[in-house]
């Protein structure tokens, strides 16, 4: 494998005017620099990423943090999606991208400072980070930049990015209230999930909007699982024969619903009406097609690597990012019986 010393030797230069002409100092002499560059090609060299760290004190790279990553998570590709937009966007800007988990009791162990400086990563995003994660309070306070995904921080070194998850739930249980629907139930996903508190806000302001009662025992938590979201639709259906539609907080709640509708009997749409959120690939293969609340997961990445950059590179950027989404509607929704 080619070297540095390899390309000076060949160019007639020091190894010193080699590695800034490499590495993008302006005092080499463009002649020069083309010509290093030329040879370099010639030679196939490739710089060691360690070295060059350690030649301009930064790894160029930047973290993905998930939080309890798992397999169950894989069906709706929620996360993968994410870390495509992450990975293009970082790539533009020549950063490599690293994947790492956690929990709630791995946090406990190791703090996000230690967790950085062991994984040598110049910035993190973070996703599926809970409320009570000790992570959250770590990062308002550390000075390594970091980009929330759905957690709605601000401050020198932390921003976010997220979909207007209010205004999304408003367009979905909106679509039902015009349908005539005013028995309406929501399957939410977890207290510790700000996009839970923000879709049942958004419910609760178009019942409201609609002239139609909150109910609490309307609510129900499904802990974004279908497995669980099925369990609980099947015993409230039970209980509710006067619900005649559910907004759920993710597709895969909805995928259980439907589940829990077909087990008991009930026709979707026409006895019980279903809008999911995410818009995952799932949904316009499952039949009957469900209505759902599209967000871009592959924008939400994309924007939340290129605002973490910004911040590594001091480039002045609007710490606060809120992307749109929108209602795609199928076949999920009718008006009631």
């Amino acid at each position: 494998m080619a070297t540095i010393k390899d390309i000076a030797k060949a160019a007639g230069v020091s190894v010193t005017t080699v590695s800034r002409a490499l590495n993008g100092y302006n005092d080499v002499n463009e002649k020069t620099r083309a010509k290093i560059k030329s040879i370099a090609e010639e030679l196939n060299y490739s710089p060691n990423a360690v070295a060059r760290s350690l030649v301009k004190s930064k790894t160029e790279t930047i973290g993905l943090l998930v939080s309890e990553l798992s397999l169950s998570g894989a069906k709706d590709m929620f996360t993968y999606e994410i870390m495509c937009g992450i990975n293009d966007s970082s790539s533009e800007k020549g950063y490599d991208l690293i994947l790492f988990s956690t929990n709630s009791a791995k946090q406990k162990a190791k703090s996000y400072s230690q967790l950085c400086r062991e994984r040598q990563v110049e910035g993190v995003i973070m996703q599926g980070i809970k409320i009570d994660d000790p992570y959250l309070k770590e990062v308002i306070d550390s000075n390594i930049p970091c980009v929330l995904i759905d957690v709605e921080i601000e401050g020198e070194n932390v921003g976010f990015v997220s979909t207007d998850n209010v205004f999304g739930a408003q367009m979905a249980v909106k679509h039902l209230t015009n349908l005539g629907h005013r028995n309406i139930a929501i399957m939410n996903g977890h207290n510790q999930a700000v996009v839970s508190q923000k879709r049942l806000q958004g419910y609760k302001k178009q019942l409201e909007e609609a002239s139609i009662a909150f109910q609490e025992e309307y609510v129900l938590n499904g802990e974004f699982l279908e497995e669980k979201a099925e369990k609980v639709a099947y015993s409230f259906l039970n209980e509710h024969p006067e619900v005649t539609a559910i907004f759920c907080a993710s597709d895969l709640m909805a995928l259980g619903v439907m589940n829990a509708a077909k087990r008991l009997g009930i026709a979707v749409p026409e006895e019980l009406s279903i809008v999911g959120y995410d818009n995952i690939t799932l949904a316009e293969y499952v039949q009957p097609q469900l209505s759902t609340v599209e967000q871009n997961k592959y924008q939400i990445g994309f924007k939340a690597a290129k605002l973490l950059i910004d911040m590594l590179e001091g480039n002045k950027a609007n710490r606060k990012v809120i992307l749109d989404n929108q209602l795609i509607i199928r076949n999920t929704t009718a008006e009631p019986k």
